[in-house]
C-alpha cells in the first residue's frame, strides 16, 4: 500500500548504543541528585522506546507514562511515543489508543497518520496469522476425527 505520508521512521530507526548511553548517563546523574528534569526524562524515554530491545521499550513507555500523568503540558508530545512504544512491543490496542488521542488533537499530524497505518497493517497481519493457525488446527481436528470414525467403523 503506497502512501504519500512521511514514514514513521522512529518505528525502525534506533539510536546507537553510544547515543543511548549519553541519555542514560544524563538521566542517572540527575537521578543521583534527586532532581530529574522533565526534558532529561523525556529524552531518555524517547531513546529507550526507539531501541530494538523490548526491556528498553518497556522502560521507555513507563517513563513516558509518568511524564504523561505528571505533566499535563507535555501530554501531547508523549502521545506519539507512547503509541510507538506500544506498537514496537506488539501492544496494538494500546498503540492505537494513544495514537488516536494524538490524531484527535492533531488530525493533520502526518507522522501519527503513518503510525496508524503501521498499526493497522500489524493488526491485519496478526489476524491473518491467527486465521491460519485456526485453519490448521481445524484441519488437524478433521483428520483426527476422520481417523476415529474409520477406526470405529472397523470394529
Amino acid at each position: 500500500m503506497a502512501t504519500d505520508l512521511p514514514y514513521a521512521a522512529d518505528a525502525e530507526i534506533s539510536l546507537s548504543w553510544d547515543e543511548l548511553d549519553v541519555l542514560r548517563q544524563q538521566y542517572n546523574i540527575e537521578l543521583e541528585k534527586s532532581h530529574v528534569t522533565v526534558q532529561t526524562k523525556f529524552n531518555y524515554a524517547w531513546g529507550l522506546v526507539k531501541s530494538p530491545q523490548r526491556e528498553h521499550q518497556v522502560e521507555g513507555v513507563k517513563l513516558l507514562q509518568e511524564i504523561y500523568r505528571a505533566e499535563p503540558g507535555r501530554r501531547r508530545e508523549c502521545l506519539y511515543y507512547l503509541g510507538l512504544g506500544h506498537y514496537k512491543m506488539g501492544n496494538y490496542d494500546d498503540a492505537r489508543k494513544f495514537n488516536d488521542l494524538l490524531l484527535q488533537k492533531e488530525p493533520n499530524n502526518l507522522q501519527a497518520a503513518s503510525l496508524r497505518e503501521l498499526i493497522d497493517r500489524a493488526v491485519s497481519r496478526e489476524g491473518y496469522i491467527g486465521m491460519a493457525i485456526a485453519g490448521g488446527a481445524a484441519a488437524v481436528g478433521t483428520i483426527l476425527l476422520a481417523g476415529l470414525v474409520r477406526r470405529a467403523m472397523r470394529k
